[in-house]
């Protein structure tokens, strides 16, 4: 059996995958509420083709609970914020999930570390819980990791066509595991020792974010002198070796707006193509409410309560607002005594997560004169027509209609 803790964003879609194919599998999550849902036959994010997964697994036997199993193998998936001081990982959640799990743990268990850390974390702050006490490590507990490689919005998918990455101490425990995640994954399954293996997640986002930092700091460089950033992209990336990704009104989630702090925190010195990286990606929902300015004067716009911000979520078409660029310019906005004169509206953010919250398009539309595009959900492209007559912002290049302002 399989214990996996930690039932969000990745835990959950991991142990329904598991489960669906045949994997003896318990849930774990302290949160009560959300086993609760779960026991109810309730998901508890929306994320295309879960519900499916999810009765797959159900039928399959998975169960879920507040309490940790004893048994002989454990997924831990549970965050890892970074301490916005020293950029570097908090590894608590991590290392609280681990105490509980040895508590428990069979002889010879192996504990899999799925959550997302900076090289060097299990042997900074994982293997010494094993270490400190005789009882403990006289079980001979085995340490891995296993970093998920997943995104909201394609999360089934790429649980099962991404390939994956097991770091262990030893090739029997590696194999072990890799054959639990074969039992749904189809891409590659590489194992490598657990620093490599830490190291490469965080590598991999950050170089996405760099790459969305080069594009960002185009859109600024043009701004400055009245160019059109996404025909300069556009002809540009028309040469065999050049793809500029497009810029945006900043970077969310838990992955690309997160892990590369990690190294920054650890390699100050060092990283510091990453870390001016980082700085421009935070600086774009800023740069956003600065243009919101610029074009309300130019259109002698005085009331900011007429203004529309569009989009929640940090990407289209998921419900995750996780370090949500518009959540950021929102407390920007605070900050300068206006932001919550503002009207917001996501289709996808059911809760009230701010003021002036709207949950109706149609009401949204009609109490404004200014619309802000931050999020390019599918509602927002089918429905560009119903933007004739208002001032329009477009973060995303999605809207053509005339007189429209772009980053």
């Amino acid at each position: 059996m399989i214990n996996v803790i930690g039932l969000g964003y990745i835990g959950l879609p991991t142990a329904l995958m598991m489960a669906a194919h045949g994997v003896d599998v318990v849930g774990t999550d302290c949160n009560e509420e959300i086993i609760a849902a779960l026991n109810r036959g309730h998901i508890t994010f929306q994320e295309e083709g879960l519900e499916e997964l999810f009765e797959s697994a159900v039928s399959q036997g998975i169960r879920f609970t507040a309490q940790y199993q004893s048994t002989d193998t454990y997924i831990v998936s549970v965050p890892t914020p970074y301490d916005k001081f020293t950029k570097k990982v908090d590894a608590a959640y991590v290392a609280d999930a681990v105490r509980e799990v040895l508590k428990v743990a069979e002889k010879g268990a192996v504990i899999v570390i799925e959550s997302t850390i900076s090289p060097g974390t299990i042997n900074k702050y994982i293997r010494p819980l094993i270490e400190a006490d005789e009882d403990i490590k006289g079980k001979n507990i085995q340490l891995v990791h296993a970093p998920e490689r997943i995104i909201p919005g394609n999360m089934v998918y790429e649980l099962i066509h991404n390939n994956r990455t097991i770091g262990a101490d030893n090739r029997e425990v590696g194999e072990k595991i890799r054959n639990y995640y074969a039992s749904f994954c189809q891409g590659e399954i590489v194992i490598t020792d657990i620093c490599t293996a830490e190291m490469t997640k965080v590598v991999e986002n950050t170089y996405r974010a760099v790459n969305i930092a080069f594009a960002n700091e185009l859109a600024k460089i043009c701004r400055h002198a009245d160019m059109d950033v996404y025909e300069i992209i556009r002809i540009c990336n028309m040469h065999p070796r050049v793809n500029i990704l497009q810029p945006g009104p900043g970077v969310g989630g838990h992955c690309i707006s997160v892990d590369p702090w990690f190294l920054v925190g650890d390699y100050p010195g060092l990283a510091k193509v990453i870390d001016e990286s980082m700085k421009t990606n935070d600086s774009m929902p800023d740069f956003v409410l600065n243009r919101i300015y610029e074009i309300m004067k130019e259109n002698h716009m005085t009331d900011i309560g007429r203004v529309g911000i569009y989009g929640l979520t940090y990407k289209e078409n998921v419900d995750d607002i996780r370090e949500s660029p518009t959540l950021q310019m929102l407390e920007s906005m605070a900050r300068h005594l206006c932001g919550s004169q503002v009207k917001v509206y996501d289709p996808f953010v059911s809760e009230n997560v701010t003021e002036n919250q709207y949950h109706d398009f149609g009401a949204f539309l009609q109490d404004i004169d200014f619309i802000v595009i931050m999020v390019k959900h599918d509602e927002m492209k089918i429905n560009l027509e119903k933007l004739h007559g208002k001032i329009v912002l477009d973060c995303h290049n999605i809207c053509g209609l005339d007189g429209a302002y772009h980053l």
